[in-house]
């Protein structure tokens, strides 16, 4: 209404003096863009920053020659680059995502990777790559997609970006991971394949004191829309930290989801207090398999002390459960805000973890009874590509499916002031993000990366992405020289840990001092980690 009187007032005054109508003239197209900025569900930047955000768009528009003198290069990572974040947005989006002129890889520089390529290559009539998840004791396995969306929870993340990231899922057939939050509305409503991720907080299926609440967990995990359940040891964001949510934070649906209380701070614990050490691990996950009617269970970590996930393996080789799947999150992973120190310093980084617990489970037997799970900063068909040349059978991704809905990395996740709706509970912010046309961008998001990632297959001369494996891909050393991915990597032989060979000793120390009935070090020597 003010616009409108100020318009009109600009206008009378535009007879008088020649200099006031243009100010009329800009004045009013301005307020014409401003209101159609308000009223429009494509662009969440723009609906909730009218005019302003398109000074955004036009330095988007103009960046190359700003960036190239003044700021920074399409492969700065911050932690995305600008390169990482326009192929999501491309395919997102379903536009071009071509590049002319050449790779801006520095290709003869340490450290540069690229897949080896057959010249027999072949083609795929259908990119719906999936795998089968559900060992022997499994009794309602899942054909998962190779690329899921991986942990985020309601209430880190708003409404509708979770109703978008589930009615994505549900459009392309794939799955998504609750994160520890539990299922809320949102989650129902989309009608998406879920997995539900247990946390020490135990939402969705806790008693008043925080503790396990197994009726509780046998309801949510009986629903049908729940596929498989996900026990979280740790994250690859911030791993060995709980977490505290204040009261004041606490919505009503939060509160629902979570099956807690409002009136006091939610915390989630650094710890399960549901088990006690390796065997009391593989027995809990035996519980819940029971209790979920035989779905698969397994469980998401952030690789730390190797000995103790060999204490685990051990535990499994005991008491002859094992889990369905392993997920290794690495400290790439980056959803959960953390501290600086843990953010940057804490946990092992996805690559690595990977490789460990994939040689770890062949060493031990175990191998063709788990599934692997791979997260961290995996993004594109050569990521996937790579993950599974490294022992993965499908990945997860948590910031690409966000990059999908429309974040645009201001790292404001964790002060409620996103601009574009998706990692806040304001209800101003988070209207801008349309769950219509977003849940569009998440189905093609997964759909176009799973068609490069055949394309990438194909070149390759393989019949299916499964078949990578580390001789597919080279990186450059520092010296200069070419080192196959297997020459550092390499899949280690089967069985090795269960016999007395001398092949492999640094695996054979820390399987030694492994107790699968205890995490604690058998004696103080720093070799144990």
């Amino acid at each position: 209404m003010l616009s409108a009187i100020l318009a009109v007032v600009t206008f009378i005054a535009g007879f008088w003096a020649g200099w006031v109508f243009v100010l009329f003239v800009v004045f009013a197209a301005l307020t014409a863009v401003g209101l159609y900025d308000i009223s429009q569900d494509r662009h969440a930047v723009t609906k909730n920053y009218p005019i302003i955000g398109h000074i955004r768009y036009f330095f988007e528009k103009i960046r190359p020659e700003i960036r190239q003198y003044l700021i920074e290069s399409d492969r700065e990572e911050q932690p995305f680059s600008r390169e990482q974040r326009s192929l999501v947005y491309q395919r997102a989006k379903g536009v071009e995502d071509k590049r002319p002129f050449g790779t801006h890889e520095k290709v003869y520089e340490a450290g540069y990777s690229w897949l080896t390529h057959s010249v027999q290559p072949t083609k795929f009539d259908s990119t719906d790559f999936r795998v089968q998840i559900g060992g022997p004791a499994c009794k309602k396995p899942y054909d998962a997609s190779l690329y899921n969306i991986s942990a985020m929870s309601f209430g880190s993340l708003s409404a509708n970006a979770i109703s978008a990231l589930n009615r994505g899922a549900k459009q392309g057939g794939f799955a998504h991971d609750t994160g520890e939050g539990g299922i809320s509305r949102y989650h129902r409503e989309g009608g998406g394949d879920l997995i539900y991720e247990i946390g020490s907080g135990y939402f969705g299926c806790r008693n008043d004191d925080g503790s396990f609440n197994p009726d509780k967990f046998a309801k949510q995990a009986g629903d049908d829309q729940v596929k498989m359940i996900e026990l979280k040891l740790s994250q690859g964001a911030k791993p060995g930290q709980g977490g505290m949510l204040p009261a004041a934070k606490i919505t009503p649906e939060i509160a629902e989801a979570r099956d807690i209380p409002m009136d006091q701070d939610c915390i989630s614990p650094a710890a399960h207090t549901a088990f006690e050490g390796p065997m009391g691990l593989v027995q809990f996950i035996g519980q819940l398999r029971e209790l979920s009617g035989g779905k698969p269970v397994g469980f998401k970590l952030c690789i730390g002390h190797r000995r103790e996930f060999m204490c685990i393996v051990k535990a499994m080789l005991e008491t002859g459960i094992v889990p369905d799947f392993i997920v290794v999150d690495g400290t790439e992973g980056g959803t959960g805000a953390a501290p600086l120190e843990f953010a940057n310093h804490v946990g092992m980084p996805m690559i690595e973890g990977l490789t460990f617990v994939h040689n770890t489970l062949r060493g031990a037997g175990l191998r063709d009874q788990v599934r692997i799970g791979a997260a961290g900063k995996i993004v594109s068909a050569f990521d996937i590509a790579r993950a599974l040349s490294l022992g993965a059978d499908w990945c997860n991704s948590a910031r690409g499916y966000m990059f999908a809905i429309g974040c645009i990395q201001a790292q404001a996740c964790h002060t409620n002031h996103c601009p574009v709706g998706v990692t806040t509970q304001d209800p101003l912010r988070q209207r801008a993000l349309n769950v219509d046309d977003k849940s569009k961008r998440v189905a093609k998001f997964h759909a176009n990366t799973l068609k490069a990632l055949g394309k990438m297959a194909g070149a390759a001369g393989l019949d299916d992405p499964c078949g990578f494996l580390p001789y597919h891909f080279m990186t450059r050393a520092g010296d200069g020289q070419m080192t196959e991915a297997s020459d550092v990597y390499t899949y280690l032989r089967e069985g090795f840990l269960m016999d007395d060979g001398d092949d492999n000793p640094i695996y054979r120390q820390r399987w030694k001092r492994a107790n699968p009935h205890s995490f604690d070090p058998p004696e103080a020597d720093p070799a144990n980690a």
